[in-house]
């Protein structure tokens, strides 16, 4: 494993560039190689017709913390990670405001990675509980 650094900080943020996690308005907060906590806005762009935070959108900001959290622990010259397998519980609804995801480790392997996330909202209560295993591959020469 190597040290994440400021400079592939700088390249997740530009790779996010015209993809799902910007038309989210997905964001970083916190990257460590045994957390990353990364923030959704919940209002009508991720509403399913009901008025209520869309369990999709939730799995999106589930995945997308588990692949940035594998993708940290990673040589990016030499590396690459796409998620394999995610599952969601979705325990309450919300409607409005932040939804948080942290992800935490189950397993840090050479070729697998699997994540326990959680989705919480502003006041810390649980929106959704995810677990998804990212693979990781060397890079094609």
């Amino acid at each position: 494993m190597t040290q994440f650094t400021e400079d592939q900080l700088v390249q997740l943020k530009e790779n996010a560039r015209n993809t799902l996690i910007e038309t989210l308005g997905i964001e970083y907060q916190e990257l460590s190689t045994d957390k990353v906590v990364m923030t959704m806005p919940v209002g009508p762009p991720v509403h399913q017709p009901y008025g209520v935070l869309h369990g999709g959108a939730s799995v999106v900001l589930a995945e997308t913390a588990a692949s940035i959290a594998t993708a940290v622990n990673i040589n990016p010259e030499t590396h690459v990670c796409f998620g394999m397998e995610i599952n969601a519980n979705h325990i309450r609804t919300m409607s409005e405001g932040t939804l948080i995801a942290t992800a935490t480790p189950f397993h840090k392997g050479r070729s697998t990675m699997v994540w326990h996330i959680d989705l919480t909202n502003e006041e810390g209560k649980t929106i959704c509980i995810s677990r998804c295993t990212v693979s990781v591959m060397e890079k094609r020469q």
